[in-house]
Parts: structure tokens; C-alpha cells; sequence
């Protein structure tokens, strides 16, 4: 008989006092251990955390402001009406003068160009460009004796030449503006009227293919005679790789 067990055969108290201090040394040798690593990763998630919740709340705080900004946008009132151009009462007596004097389908639209200090601009029938032009240089109450530039544009849909002239007594400038189909563009000349167009209708005709009927010396100014083609004309192909 072992001393553990008493004489019945069972386990004597001293025995299972013995078992039960082996289980618990067992339970504690089987308990888990935090590595060190593990330790040092707590830090690092929970500052990972704090910028997630930090990102979160600005980002709500901008929808906030961006659905402020577009209800004050939407309550704000409207502003004030631009007011009207000094110069609309002088464009409106040109454009009077021109359709008594000449016809009325002579003007065809009339603007203010606001980029350039609110310019008289008149787009005239290319019918009536002749007569207008004599007009407009010879009437006492308009005198635009200098014709300060002309220029061509190719719009693809159609071509526009414009003419820019000042009047040199009253200060007083305007633009004109006529438009052609570009199949078969031309624009009556202005050279008769004044001669500075002389050159640069030759270069539009030149570079864009604009004819100018009663032109007195309409040839090409900057490409050679033989050269194909009108370089300046948007769906202009170089037959030439080098240019």
C-alpha cells in the first residue's frame, strides 16, 4: 500500500492536495507569452487608428463646408446688370447712318467687343461692302480716312475678312467685318477706297485663298507664284515635309 492511499484503498487528502498542485503548475507553464514584438506593435495600430478617425472627420468637415458654400451660392442674390457702354450710343448712330445710307440689309449684326475697350464691330453684307466702304471714308460725319490693318480668318464653317479703321480728325475707330463661303471665298476690295489694303489683301489672298474682285494687283505676296495651295486654311496639307 502506497503512503498515498490510506487503508481503504483511496487517495489520502495529502495525495490530492499533491495532483491538484501539479495541474496548476502545468496550467501555468502552458499559458501564452506576449513576445516583445508583440508589445511594441500596440503603439503603431493604435496612432494608425487615430489618423484613419483624424482623415475621417476633415473629410466630413469638407462635405460640410462644400454643402454650405453651394446653399449660400444658391441664396446669394443676383448681381447687379452690367451698365450700359459709353460707346453703344456711337455704335448704334453708325449702324442708323449705314442703313439709311446705304440699305438697309447693308448691316447684318452689330456689337461692343469688351475685350478691346468696347470697339464698334459691324459685320456687313459682302453685297454692299463697296458702297459702305465709300461711306466710311468719305461721309462728314464719319471720316475713317486710315485703314490701320486688315486681316483674314478661317472659321472652317466660313472665311471672314476684317477691317480695322480710325478716324483721324475724331479719334474714332471701328472694325468691319465681312464674311464668304470658303469654297468659293471673296470679299470685294478695298484697295480703290484705301490703299494700305492693297498689301495685306494680297496676303490674305496669299496665305488663305480669299479672292478680292477690283483688287489692282491681286497676286501672291509671300509664297511663290507656283506654290499649291494656301497655308494659313486650316485643312491646308504641305506637300512639302520640310515646311
Amino acid at each position: 500500500m502506497s503512503e498515498e492511499q490510506d487503508q481503504s484503498g483511496k487517495p489520502s487528502m495529502d495525495g490530492v492536495d499533491h495532483l491538484e498542485g501539479q495541474v496548476k503548475d502545468a496550467g501555468k507553464s502552458q499559458a501564452p507569452k506576449l513576445s516583445s514584438a508583440e508589445g511594441t506593435d500596440s503603439p503603431a495600430v493604435d496612432a494608425a487608428k487615430e489618423a484613419k478617425l483624424k482623415a475621417a472627420a476633415e473629410a466630413r468637415a469638407a462635405r460640410a463646408a462644400a454643402k454650405a458654400a453651394e446653399a449660400e451660392a444658391v441664396e446669394a442674390p443676383p448681381e447687379a446688370p452690367k451698365p450700359p457702354s459709353p460707346r453703344q450710343k456711337e455704335l448704334d448712330r453708325l449702324t442708323e447712318l449705314l442703313r439709311q445710307e446705304v440699305a438697309d440689309g447693308a448691316v447684318e449684326a452689330a456689337y461692343l467687343n469688351e475685350l478691346n475697350a468696347d470697339m464698334p464691330v459691324i459685320i456687313i453684307s459682302n453685297h454692299y461692302w463697296r458702297e459702305v466702304a465709300k461711306l466710311l471714308k468719305g461721309h462728314e460725319q464719319l471720316q475713317f480716312n486710315y485703314l490701320r490693318n486688315v486681316s483674314g480668318v478661317d472659321y472652317e464653317t466660313h472665311m471672314e475678312v476684317v477691317y480695322h479703321m480710325i478716324s483721324l480728325g475724331s479719334k474714332r475707330e471701328v472694325a468691319i467685318k465681312i464674311k464668304t463661303d470658303r469654297e468659293a471665298a471673296a470679299v470685294y476690295s478695298a484697295a480703290p477706297v484705301w490703299a494700305t489694303a492693297n498689301w495685306n489683301e494680297r496676303e490674305i489672298f496669299d496665305l488663305l485663298g480669299v479672292d478680292f474682285p477690283g483688287h489692282p494687283d491681286l497676286r501672291r505676296i509671300m509664297m511663290p507664284d507656283d506654290w499649291v495651295g494656301h497655308p494659313l486654311r486650316k485643312d491646308y496639307e504641305s506637300l512639302d515635309s520640310e515646311v
